[in-house]
């Protein structure tokens, strides 16, 4: 199969809107107009619970995996590269649905599924680049936006090829470009942290 088939499967496949379907049969609503309005899993736990948050996160990964593995089978011998193409086109899927009008997430669990189909090491570093971050901080978006940066850094240091580097820096670019309303949030004061709102809640029934 060529680069260009393995490509357009990887973006239709990425293109299922895991949280928008979860959202739709379970409680009938569009996930699109409530909270964040972004089509993942952080938003789906807001939407409709922390069981549907787990759901979309791992389906979501598995959009950016098994893309990232097709060019073993369907493509023997094909530059390491294509992998992480794959994975690539699977979270433009997933940030610009052609299933939900272009509209959709910000591609951090495609995004970390597609590294642990194609580079685990460097999806390692990039999941212990999100604890580190977040465990202290309690912002997610926070986490998210270091764990991007830290993919072309980490192939750097583990001495990847130039062309992997170059798609690593455009995975860690996607994640920046879709927290642009985060980062206005972090320098405003008004992102929210995990665990805010509960603590807020608890403060009012006292």
């Amino acid at each position: 199969m060529t680069l260009a088939g393995l490509l357009l499967v990887s973006y239709l496949l990425g293109s299922i809107p895991t949280a928008y379907l979860v959202a739709r049969w379970v409680k009938g609503i569009d996930i699109r107009t409530v909270g964040s309005g972004n089509v993942g899993a952080t938003n789906a736990m807001r939407a409709v619970g922390p069981w549907a948050a787990v759901v979309v996160l791992l389906i979501d990964g598995l959009k950016g995996a098994l893309p990232a593995r097709w060019p073993d089978f369907a493509a023997p011998g094909a530059p390491g590269s294509w992998s992480l193409a794959c994975a690539l086109a699977a979270v433009l899927g997933h940030n610009f649905p052609c299933f939900l009008g272009f509209r959709g997430g910000k591609g951090v669990a495609t995004t970390l599924g597609g590294l642990i189909g194609a580079q685990p090491p460097v999806a390692l570093a990039a999941i212990g680049t999100w604890f580190a971050v977040v465990i202290p901080t309690r912002y997610v978006s926070l986490g998210s936006m270091a764990a991007g940066v830290s993919i072309p850094l980490a192939q750097l240091a583990l001495r990847r090829p130039l062309t992997e580097v170059g798609l690593g820096a455009a995975l860690a670019g996607l994640i920046l470009i879709r927290h642009a309303a985060n980062i206005q949030r972090l320098r405003q004061g008004t992102e929210p942290r995990i665990g805010a709102s509960a603590r807020r809640r608890t403060r009012q029934e006292h």
